[in-house]
């Protein structure tokens, strides 16, 4: 799955058009180097992102193309 597409499905990111800017933009990381939005996302990868004062940092557990609101941080695990 694409990676912009994984982070509003996972719903770390809200919408993918803004998830979609913001690898553009290279605040977003996948195993520490700057990721394009075309990225494939692997289970095992570690995402991070820098939007905020303080970057997020989520492993991926699941890719799954649909998943409930209420269900979505299944998907991930934050690391420190």
């Amino acid at each position: 799955m694409r990676l912009d597409k994984y982070l509003k499905v996972s719903r770390l990111i809200k919408r993918r058009t803004v998830a979609n800017e913001a690898c553009d933009a290279g605040r977003v990381f996948v195993n520490e180097k700057p990721a394009r939005a075309s990225y494939d996302v692997k289970v095992g990868d570690i995402i991070e992102i820098r939007l905020g004062q303080t970057p997020l940092r989520a492993r991926v557990t699941s890719v799954e193309e649909v998943v409930r609101k209420e269900n979505a941080g299944e998907l991930y695990e934050i690391v420190k």
